[in-house]
């Protein structure tokens, strides 16, 4: 659970103090007693909220007149199981917006943190953890509703009060803790990542981010160096990306092409990436160009050199499946036909008018 999800479930509780009022007081001096309590606590609350925020805090509104009537029906017909209903009412309430939020292309509870919580931005991979843990929150609290229900008709009032209070903090814990054990350890996975550089758009470096993060929808753009090989007679060495390459597998790309890693400078990226890829050692090259690159899961800087060093390229890794030279003509003639990548074809009209 992040940092927004904890705030947000902070402004949700208040509405929930009311009812623990009642039970606490009920179990003291009635439930007269506890009506009046929860009457008086839910009107302090919207008044504080108010004073302090500016704002109306209408779940708090709901709860306590939801109390009050279910409270009022149990009173007048002498039968406590009206009043017993409510906190499960509430909760199903409470997790249909969990489910609409967590399986639908509308996240209401994103939509809640963001109108309470002015200026927060959540990225697509931010986003997608959200719904993760709202997920499992939903299941939790399903089952603690179906117990309420239960706790309603067939059990004594100190374990109804029990199940409908305590228990719902206990859980609340439970989900907490199981959720921040999993953050941390992907916090300590993500330490051991390569970690690649954020920039702006002119090259200066912002930051740092593990690569997954980089790739993940988050659009931090990070800055990488694309090759052009060319051979004396214009034709353009294109390498074959390996099957097992999670973007574009199997199609033609770029002679080399990398990210540039945290710390390095362009030169050494740039000979870095071309040894690897394509075992090419002695060679000088040319800045041509420097564009954006953006994609469904990243957004890159890229830096554009060229060379007619060729004669040292050797293949010797398996990031490469197989490399040749093509002419102008076999290249224009393959654009949009799903030979060569998007990118690759995207940079190739940029540069070369083809």
């Amino acid at each position: 659970m992040n940092q927004q999800q904890l705030k947000l479930v902070k402004q949700l509780l208040p509405g929930f103090i009311p009812l623990f009022a009642f039970i606490l007081i009920d179990e003291l001096w009635g439930t007269q007693a506890g009506l009046v309590a929860a009457l008086v606590i839910g009107v302090a609350e919207l008044l504080w909220v108010w004073v302090k925020e500016k704002r109306f805090e209408r779940f708090v509104l709901f709860d306590t007149l939801l109390l009050l009537a279910l409270g009022g029906v149990s009173l007048v017909l002498h039968n406590e199981i009206f009043f017993k209903l409510k906190p499960g009412l509430v909760q199903l309430i409470l997790c249909a917006i969990l489910a609409f939020s967590a399986y639908s292309q509308v996240n209401i509870v994103g939509m809640m943190s963001q109108r309470y919580m002015k200026g927060m931005k959540m990225d697509d991979g931010q986003a997608q953890q959200m719904r993760q843990s709202l997920k499992l929150m939903f299941w939790v609290f399903l089952a603690h509703t179906a117990l309420v229900f239960y706790a309603t008709f067939f059990m004594s009032d100190a374990a109804w009060a029990f199940i409908s209070g305590g228990l719902f903090y206990i859980l609340f814990g439970v989900v907490f803790l199981i959720t921040f054990r999993k953050q941390k350890r992907q916090h300590k996975a993500l330490e051991l990542e390569e970690q690649l550089p954020v920039v702006d758009e002119t090259g200066k470096v912002l930051g740092r981010a593990p690569r997954s993060v980089c790739h993940n929808g988050s659009r931090l753009l990070h800055p990488v160096v694309h090759l052009h090989v060319f051979n004396a007679k214009g034709a353009m060495y294109l390498q074959k990306r390996p099957m097992n390459k999670l973007v574009q597998p199997g199609k033609w790309d770029t002679s080399v092409g990398g990210h540039i890693a945290f710390g390095e400078d362009l030169e050494m990226s740039l000979k870095r990436e071309a040894w690897e890829e394509i075992g090419l050692q002695q060679f000088s090259a040319k800045l041509l160009k420097t564009y954006v690159w953006e994609s469904e899961i990243e957004r890159e800087l890229v830096y554009v050199f060229t060379t007619t060093d060729y004669h040292g390229i050797r293949l010797h890794s398996d990031e490469v499946q197989e490399g040749k030279f093509w002419t102008p003509r076999q290249i224009a003639s393959s654009i949009g036909q799903g030979l060569l990548t998007p990118n690759f074809e995207y940079e190739y009209q940029l540069l070369f008018g083809q």
